[in-house]
């Protein structure tokens, strides 16, 4: 099991990687990871500038948001995290942007289409967009029912092959094996939402990808016949 301080540190790599990839800005963004074995998460504090930020202002809780250790508030989105973390048990890693690109088609309340192979080597399908927030949710635990609007958004979508989403009206949420791998998800969701929308710019009328080279490109790259890479 890693230590607090290990696991401190990084969650602080993985938040100013956000910053450095150009994803974030200001404090507008956060990174998390847990120990599994230990019950608890590491995340950004809230509100803090990156600038300003040292590994050891990560905050731990546990999976039901008791503070185990840190002096600071933890990021407001905690409990969106948690829900993922406590949905989705083979995650190690949730990030959050306010990212142009994403939030474009998050704003535009619009799942991105599959249009092409660079889309389909980290998701094979539309990366999905949640329903809009209800009032009585919005008034409610508003965090955690952002978690809960994500879930709905994957009751028949595998979270392990789909490692992101739009939350309608707000942004991007995504996932992965550990920190590092969320915040790569995150650069890479803002790629694919850049590309997708330039696309549709030149070619309104542009259609999915044909399923077969979906397959092919995703299984090169994911699962039991990956070939793509070296061997470990």
């Amino acid at each position: 099991m890693a230590s607090f301080k290990e696991l401190k540190q990084q969650v602080f790599e993985a938040n100013l990687e956000l910053r450095d990839r150009g994803v974030v800005l200001y404090t507008f963004g956060n990174v998390s990871a847990a120990d599994r074995d230990a019950g608890i998460i590491a995340i950004k504090p809230s509100g803090v500038p990156y600038e300003d930020l040292k590994a050891s202002d990560m905050v731990i809780v546990d999976l039901e948001n008791r503070i185990v250790e840190g002096s600071l508030r933890p990021s407001s989105d905690t409990k969106t995290h948690l829900v993922l973390y406590r949905a989705f048990p083979e995650i190690g890693g949730v990030a959050h942007t306010h990212s142009t690109w994403a939030t474009a088609w998050a704003q535009a309340c619009r799942p991105v289409p599959i249009l092409g192979t660079t889309h389909a080597d980290a998701v094979p399908g539309e990366i999905p967009c949640t329903a809009i927030m209800t009032d009585a949710r919005i008034s409610g635990d508003y965090e955690e029912e952002t978690g809960n609007q994500i879930l709905e958004a994957f009751k028949e979508r595998s979270y392990r092959d789909t490692e992101m989403v739009l939350v309608a009206g707000h942004g991007p949420f995504t996932w992965g094996a550990d920190a590092a791998a969320a915040v790569k998800n995150a650069v890479m969701l803002e790629e694919l939402c850049k590309t997708a929308l330039l696309t549709l710019r030149i070619d309104p009328e542009a259609k999915p990808l044909k399923q077969t080279l979906i397959d092919r490109h995703y299984r090169r790259k994911h699962g039991k016949e990956a070939y793509y890479g070296q061997e470990k």
